[in-house]
């Protein structure tokens, strides 16, 4: 069998010094039916292999129950296919901008766990999880005939903790479950990062985005024997709701690429192609050199300036990748034709329904709000209804902890727009008065000291000093909308659902726009696009072809704050910011 090994300071494949050419592509946020043309994209740009993360919360809805991992051997075979090795990244924490960094919301939110250490309970979890995946994974190893040269051990646990003891446990558990191959981990560039985030005898990678001289230096001083390899080269970024759309240069990125090279290093592209954090995966981050400051919710769109884009095409910083890439690896494929898009439309809005009549609720009573988790809702929208006793004297309504959004009524009337970590309006109340609000979670943060937040109305809701007890809950799980009940007509009005058809010839890729319209979701023949806002920067969201069908096709929006003319646009690009 073939074999990848680390000796005398180098990568080795079959007994050859061997160059690690990686790029970074999630199974998980490409559609399965266009993973080929992906990772053909990536063969053709100079690569010889790919690099995805694992999202445990998407694999493990709930303790011990698992959806979808086989997707990951899938994407693996169709690398296989593709004549890319493999690298791993299975966690149990990933950042990536996914929500909650990849760990489950049902366990950041049980008392007393103290996740990424070595604390029993928490062990106990990521050992089901491991037990599940893992197999999978070393059964595609090179060693087996498979494709799978390296697999991680946590990631970037430097930026986070010094638990040597946690990390070691999981290099032993990946090992037990047959992982052969070398393991790593990867960190920043940095004697803390360093120091914490490594394990003896594991490789250690660095992850930056310039300056690779500086930052090989310090990876020598602290791992003289060891191959070099950037783990990760930040060539884009990822984008915050109402923050400018970040770019690079391609000519600055691909110097830094060219640099890594010449130094004789390894180097995995991340992102080669971001894809899309469909549905309500997007995570959040935090602020500040110590990730204690503003809270800021990532956008839908993984574009992250890559040098493949969110649908597919190679950009500039494709093509002078590539002419660096195939310097080392010349022996590529043609660069595959750009996917068609769409002609431009209109999709109007024909039927409607209010959310609260939308049949999508679960309802129930609680003496005080309970969180999303604690309703077993990950994402999604809670109403919060409760009594203002009286009568009595206006005083004012303040919620404490709110995560993240909420539209706030009084006797029905919306009297505020209430945001996470913004002052509140001064909003009084006389007694008697029915108050409700309509509470809209967005991504948990996903680095750094703050992850494992809960969300919904973490502290409670107060008339005056005094908190307000007896609510009725209702919580809405926006994954499934096939049983909504439409009315004739559209309504116009805030806080609804609409529908219309797309009439479709041949499907293709397309992009839809929202102009006029404010905040909420879209579906597309039942399956959740992601979240668009008003603020920006992202204004279009990506329709991947294989989601379309010759003919009639459905498109829902939820629209929380403001309906726009009644129909919704197909444009032909993509509009990031």
């Amino acid at each position: 069998m073939p074999a990848f090994s680390i000796e005398d300071g180098a990568f080795r494949l079959d007994g050859e010094e061997f160059r690690v050419l990686s790029g970074a592509l999630h199974y998980f946020r490409v559609h399965p039916d266009q993973w080929a043309h992906r990772l053909r994209m990536l063969h053709a740009m100079g690569l010889n292999t790919v690099e995805t993360y694992v999202p445990w919360n998407l694999h493990e809805p709930a303790p011990g129950t698992f959806s979808g991992i086989e997707r990951l051997g899938a994407f693996l075979d169709a690398a296989a296919a593709e004549g890319l090795l493999a690298i791993v990244r299975p966690g149990p924490y990933i950042c990536a901008e996914w929500d909650n960094g990849g760990l489950p919301a049902w366990l950041t939110a049980q008392p007393g766990v103290r996740v990424r250490t070595s604390d029993p309970v928490y062990l106990g979890h990521v050992d089901r999880f491991f037990a599940e995946l893992i197999p999978g994974v070393a059964e595609r190893q090179i060693t087996r005939g498979g494709n799978v040269i390296m697999v991680q051990v946590e990631n970037e646990y430097g930026s986070y903790g010094t638990d040597r003891a946690y990390l070691g446990h999981l290099a032993r558990t990946l090992q037990e479950l047959g992982v052969e191959v070398p393991l790593f981990t990867s960190d920043g560039p940095g004697d803390w990062w360093l120091t914490g985030g490594t394990l003896p005898g594991v490789l250690a990678t660095v992850n930056f985005g310039s300056e690779p001289e500086r930052h090989f230096a310090t990876l020598r001083e602290h791992r003289p024997d060891d191959p070099l390899m950037c783990m990760e080269f930040w060539c884009g970024w990822f984008d915050h709701w109402g923050q400018e759309h970040i770019t690079r240069d391609p000519a600055d990125a691909a110097d830094s690429l060219e640099r890594i090279l010449a130094a004789g290093a390894s180097v995995n592209l991340y992102m080669a192609h971001g894809g899309t954090s469909f549905g309500t995966w997007s995570g959040a981050n935090r602020t500040g050199d110590s990730h204690g400051g503003e809270w800021r919710p990532t956008v839908t769109s993984y574009d992250y300036d890559a040098p493949v884009d969110e649908r597919g095409a190679p950009t500039e910083k494709y093509r002078l990748f590539r002419e660096i890439l195939t310097r080392y690896n010349p022996d590529v494929p043609e660069v595959p034709e750009v996917p068609a898009t769409l002609p431009a439309a209109t999709v109007p809005l024909t039927e409607s329904v209010r959310l609260a009549a939308a049949g999508l609720g679960r309802t129930t009573t609680a003496p005080a709000p309970p969180s999303f988790e604690q309703l077993g809702l990950t994402h999604g929208l809670v109403a919060y209804r409760t009594e203002i006793p009286g009568p009595r004297q206006p005083y004012r309504l303040s919620v404490d902890g709110l995560h993240d959004r909420a539209h706030l009524f009084v006797d029905g009337e919306l009297r505020a727009v209430l945001e996470r970590d913004a002052e509140q309006p001064e909003v009084t109340v006389a007694g008697p008065a029915t108050v409700e609000l309509l509470v809209e979670s967005m991504g948990r943060t996903n680095f750094g000291p703050r992850l494992g937040e809960s969300k919904g109305i973490l502290g409670g809701v107060r008339h005056h000093q005094q908190y307000l007890h007896g609510f009725e809950v209702t919580a809405y799980d926006l994954e499934d909308v096939s049983g909504v009940r439409f009315g004739a007509g559209f309504s116009g009005e805030a806080r609804s659902l609409f529908r219309g058809r797309l009439e479709v010839g041949e499907p293709a890729d397309a992009f839809l726009a929202l102009p006029g319209w404010g905040k909420g979701y879209v579906w597309v023949n039942g399956f959740l696009l992601g979240r668009y806002w008003e603020r920006g920067p992202q204004r279009t969201l990506y329709v991947p072809a294989p989601l379309l069908r010759a003919g009639a096709n459905e498109i829902v929006v939820l629209e929380l704050d403001r309906t726009g003319p009644g129909a919704i646009e197909v444009v032909t690009a993509a509009e990031l910011g």
